[in-house]
């Protein structure tokens, strides 16, 4: 073999090597899509409420993204929210939640303790596939989230 086609194959190795590493990465950071839902149980006590949504990213204590809607009255689900490739497989999420009801008092438009305002947090781990989460009304799983709408 010549000089010039042994170079010519190193050329062309050296080119698709980085390409092999570029898939490899991708594949390791693979992202997934997560559709959160309240069901029915949400409707009659929330209807007309608003709620506030955070996808945080564990490790590094940030969130991620946030969204937030109003709770319907009249059909189910009675919020749906959707998150694009938020998720990446290997890293631990928390999805904080939570309901400006105020039971009570209160100030609207901001999270006030958990007797006023419902709260909840949810973890996600072990990722390896979009998800779609539907949770019920469940106020005695509580849990203060008030602290992740403040950043």
């Amino acid at each position: 073999m010549s000089i010039s086609s042994l170079m010519a194959r190193s050329a062309n190795a050296a080119w698709l090597l980085p390409l092999c590493f570029a898939v490899t990465q991708a594949q390791a950071n693979n992202s997934h899509d997560l559709t959160f839902e309240g069901d029915g149980t949400f409707l009659i006590p929330h209807q007309g409420n608003s709620i506030h949504v955070a996808i945080v990213d564990i490790h590094a204590n940030d969130v991620v993204t946030k969204q937030s809607g109003t709770i319907s009255g009249t059909e189910e689900p009675s919020f749906s929210f959707h998150f694009s490739d938020v998720f990446e497989e290997g890293k631990l999420y928390d999805v904080h939640y939570w309901i400006d009801s105020n039971f009570g008092e209160g100030s609207e438009g901001s999270c006030d303790p958990i007797d006023i305002d419902h709260q909840w947090r949810l973890a996600f781990n072990n990722i390896s596939d979009d998800i779609t989460e539907v949770v019920k009304l469940a106020p005695e799983e509580q849990a203060p989230v008030c602290a992740t709408f403040q950043q």
